[in-house]
C-alpha cells in the first residue's frame, strides 16, 4: 500500500472506527459492536486463486426507438447538466458504454431514426440526432465505448421483401457505411457492431460483415450477436467454427440474470446488452441495482446495458420514463435525476472497463448478493445489494419469489487485498420517503486495526459501495425548471436555412420521416417547410402503419385548432391529413384513433376517426390537386369538430365522441413525398 495513502487512512483513523450514517439514517455500525450483537454471514473476498471474468462496463441505449428525440430541443443550460449527469466520470450514471440505433426509417417502439440512406445512392451523416448524442458522450468521457445496432431499415435493402438478408453484401455494406461515417465525418470510433435487435439472424451474414469490415480496415470492430436470446445463437456457433470466430460477443436481451450452458461452451463474453426497460422509480432503480449485480453472479455477464438512456420522449407512448432519468419538457427545460441513475454510479464510479470480477462474489445468505472487482494495482471494489423481490421486480421476466431479510453480513479481505488499511462507503437507501436517500457517502472504514474484516448490518432496499478509490462524488445543479404543459399556443412555420438537426423541434416520427426542406424552386413563402422523405415502406421492426405520421403536443389536449399548410407532391394518389386527439403512437401506431382531415389529390376529401381510415366521419368531392398549397384548418370542440380547406368551411360539427384527448398530428396517406408548412396549434384541456 503506498505510503501517502496509508498516511491519510491514520490521519482519519479517530474518525472513522464507524461508518454510522448522518441524518439520513442508520447505515453501517461499528464493526466491533456489530461482531458482538449478532453473529452473520462470512464472505471472503480473496484473490489468491486468481480473478474471475473480465469487466465490460455498464451502458445505455439511445434507440429503439427514438428515446432521445426530445433531449436535443432542450435549452442551454438545461441539456448540457442532462448530458454531464448521463455521461461526466464522477458525477452522475458515469456510464462506460452508449449503445445507439442505426436509423433504418422504421418505428421501432417509440419513434422512427431517420437512415443515413433512405435510397440506394443517398448518404446523409448528419440526419437524426445519434450523431450528435455520441460525440457528445465522447466529450465527457473520452474512453467510452461505442455501439450501433439495427432495428428498422430502409426499404431499398429488401428488394420488395420485409427482410434485410435478400442481399448480404448490400446490407453488410449499409452497416458499414455508417461505421465509416461515423469516423470520417464526426471522428467517432465504433468498438461494436450488432446484427438485428431481437429478430433472426443469419450466420452467412455475419460472416460477411466480419470480412466487409476487415475489407474497411476495421478490424478493431467487434460483432456482438444476436440482440435477442441465448439462443439458437450460441449452439450455432457450438457447430460452426468460422461462426464462432467471428462473434466476439453474446449479446442477450433481459435475460433474468441467467445464462445458458451452451453460451457458457462458447468461451465469448456473455453480455446482457439490452436490460431494465422498467419505471424509472424506485421499484425500477431496486430491479436495476439487483441485476447489475446478480447478472455477473447467476450468469456470467461482464457488461449490463439499460434500455433507455434517458426517458426524452411524450410519456404517454409505449414504456414512458423508463430511462435512466427523464427529460421530456424541453419547451420547459424540466428534467428529473431519477433513482436509477444514482444507482447506476454505485458501479460506474468505482469500477472501469479492463477491471476483473473477483471469483469470490456470490449471494447473501438472508437474501441480496455482492460482487468485487479489482484493477489488478491494489483498488478494490465491492457493491453489496438488498433489493427485495416487492420492490426490485423488472418489467420483464416474471421474477421468482425469493425473501430479503435483516442481516449482519462479515467480509474478510485476503490475498493482495489483505493489507487494505481504509475503505471508502457509498450508501442508497430505497423505501420509505422518511428513511430514503440515494447515493451517500458515509465515513470511511477503518481496516487496519481489524484484520482485513468488517462487518456491516444490512436491511431490506439497500445498496452499499465500498472501495479504495477515493474519486467518487455527487454531481449536482441548481433544481431545472418547473414542470410546465406544452405551450397551449405553437407555430412553427419551419423557417431554418441551416438546420443543427433534421428534424423540427417537438415532432415525434412515429411512421415516416419529417425531415427540414429547402425548395431551391420556390422563393416565395414556401421555401422552408418540413417533409416527408419516404416513398417506400422500410423493413420494419414493429407494426408500422402503412400511412406516415408524427405527432406533437400534450396528450392531454382536448379542444384543439390546428391549421397546416399542406403540399401533395404525389398525383392522382396522393394525400394528406391533419390531426387531434390522436391517442396512440410508438409501437401503437396502427390502432390509433382521433380525428383526421384528410385530403386528397384525385380531389376528394375524408374525415376519420382512426389512422387506418376505418371510422369514417364525412367523405366528399373538393377542388384539391396535387403540386398545389392548401390550407388546412381543424377544429374539435367538446363533442364535435369543424374543418376548412383555405379557411372557407368544408364540414361542420360533426360529432366525434371519442376519445376525450390526445396529441396534434400531420402525415401523409402512404409512403410518399408530401410537405408542410406554417403549421399552428391553439389547444386547451
Amino acid at each position: 500500500m503506498a505510503e501517502p495513502q496509508l498516511q491519510a487512512s491514520q490521519q482519519r483513523r479517530v474518525k472513522v472506527m464507524t461508518a454510522a450514517a448522518g441524518s439520513a439514517g442508520r447505515a453501517a455500525v461499528s464493526l466491533l459492536l456489530c461482531a458482538l450483537l449478532a453473529p452473520g454471514g462470512a464472505y471472503i473476498l480473496d484473490d489468491s486463486d486468481g480473478l474471475g471474468r473480465e469487466f465490460d462496463g455498464i451502458g445505455a441505449v439511445s434507440g429503439g426507438g427514438a428515446t432521445s428525440r426530445l433531449l436535443v430541443n432542450y435549452p442551454e443550460p438545461y441539456r448540457s447538466q442532462i448530458l454531464d449527469y448521463l455521461f461526466k466520470p464522477y458525477f452522475g450514471a458515469s456510464l462506460h458504454i452508449l449503445k445507439v440505433e442505426i436509423g433504418g426509417d422504421g418505428q421501432t417502439t417509440d419513434g422512427t431514426e431517420p437512415s443515413h440512406m433512405h435510397y440506394v445512392l443517398d448518404e446523409d451523416y448528419f440526419r437524426g440526432y445519434e450523431w450528435w448524442l455520441m460525440k457528445e458522450a465522447k466529450k465527457r468521457n473520452p474512453d467510452i465505448i461505442l455501439i450501433g445496432l439495427p432495428w428498422s431499415f430502409p426499404g431499398w435493402l429488401g428488394k420488395g421483401f420485409n427482410w434485410p438478408y435478400v442481399n448480404l453484401q448490400l446490407t453488410a455494406y449499409y452497416v458499414v457505411t455508417w461505421i465509416v461515417g461515423a469516423k470520417r465525418y464526426h471522428d467517432l470510433d465504433i468498438d461494436y457492431i450488432g446484427i438485428w435487435n431481437e429478430r433472426s439472424y443469419d450466420s452467412d451474414y455475419i460472416k460477411v460483415l466480419r470480412k466487409m469490415l476487415n475489407y474497411q480496415g476495421l478490424q478493431q470492430v467487434k460483432i456482438i450477436a444476436s440482440d435477442n436470446l441465448w439462443q439458437p445463437i450460441s449452439a450455432a456457433m457450438l457447430l460452426d467454427s468460422e461462426l464462432l470466430k467471428v462473434v466476439d460477443v453474446i449479446g442477450s436481451h433481459y435475460p433474468g440474470t441467467h445464462t445458458v450452458k451452451d453460451a457458457k461452451l462458447t468461451g465469448k463474453k456473455l453480455w446482457a446488452s439490452e436490460d431494465f426497460s422498467t419505471l424509472n422509480n424506485d421499484v425500477g432503480a431496486g430491479c436495476w441495482g439487483r441485476i447489475l449485480n446478480q447478472n455477473y453472479i447467476n450468469g456470467y455477464m461482464t457488461s449490463t446495458i439499460a434500455w433507455n438512456l434517458v426517458a426524452s420522449y411524450y410519456e404517454q407512448l409505449p414504456y414512458g420514463r423508463c430511462g435512466l432519468m427523464t427529460a421530456q419538457e424541453p419547451w420547459s427545460g424540466h428534467y428529473v435525476v431519477d433513482s436509477p441513475l444514482w444507482i447506476s454510479a454505485h458501479t460506474t464510479q468505482f469500477t472501469q472497463p479492463g477491471w476483473y470480477y473477483l471469483k469470490t462474489v456470490g449471494h447473501l445468505e438472508k437474501g441480496g448478493s455482492y460482487v468485487a472487482l479489482t484493477d489488478g494495482l491494489g483498488n478494490l471494489t465491492i457493491i453489496i445489494e438488498t433489493m427485495s423481490h416487492k420492490h426490485s421486480k423488472c418489467i420483464r421476466p416474471l421474477l421468482p419469489y425469493f425473501n430479503v431479510s435483516h442481516q449482519f453480513a462479515t467480509f474478510i479481505l485476503k490475498g493482495s487485498f489483505s493489507g487494505i488499511p481504509e475503505l471508502q462507503v457509498w450508501h442508497t437507501k430505497l423505501g420509505k420517503a422518511s428513511e430514503r436517500f440515494l447515493f451517500k457517502q458515509l465515513d470511511s472504514l477503518w481496516l487496519l486495526d481489524s484484520g482485513g474484516s468488517f462487518t456491516l448490518e444490512l436491511q431490506e432496499d439497500e445498496l452499499f459501495t465500498l472501495t479504495t478509490l477515493t474519486t467518487g462524488h455527487k454531481g449536482s445543479y441548481p433544481l431545472s425548471p418547473k414542470s410546465q404543459p406544452f405551450p397551449h399556443t405553437y407555430k412553427d412555420d419551419f423557417n431554418v436555412d441551416y438546420p443543427v438537426f433534421s428534424e423540427a423541434p417537438y415532432f415525434a416520427d412515429q411512421t415516416g420521416v419529417f425531415e427540414y426542406f429547402t425548395n431551391i424552386e420556390d422563393p416565395g413563402e414556401h421555401r422552408f417547410t418540413l417533409r416527408q422523405v419516404l416513398n417506400q415502406r422500410p423493413i420494419t421492426w414493429a407494426a408500422d402503419a402503412s400511412n406516415t405520421i408524427s405527432i406533437i403536443g400534450d396528450y392531454k389536449w382536448s379542444n384543439i385548432t390546428i391549421q397546416c399548410d399542406v403540399y401533395i407532391e404525389t398525383p392522382k394518389t396522393g394525400g394528406v391529413f391533419i390531426a387531434g386527439r390522436v391517442n396512440r403512437g410508438g409501437i401503437l401506431i396502427r390502432t390509433a384513433r382521433g380525428v383526421f382531415f384528410w385530403i386528397f389529390a384525385n380531389g376528394s376529401y375524408k374525415v376519420t376517426g382512426d389512422l387506418a381510415g376505418w371510422i369514417i366521419y364525412a367523405l366528399g368531392r373538393v377542388e384539391v390537386t396535387a403540386k398545389t398549397w392548401y390550407t388546412l384548418t381543424l377544429s374539435i370542440k367538446g363533442r364535435f369538430s369543424s374543418g376548412m380547406l383555405n379557411n372557407k368551411p368544408l364540414w361542420t360539427d360533426i360529432p366525434v365522441n371519442s376519445p376525450k384527448n390526445g396529441w396534434a398530428a400531420i402525415g401523409t396517406h402512404s409512403f410518399e413525398f408530401a410537405q408542410f408548412d406554417n403549421f399552428h396549434v391553439e389547444a386547451t384541456y
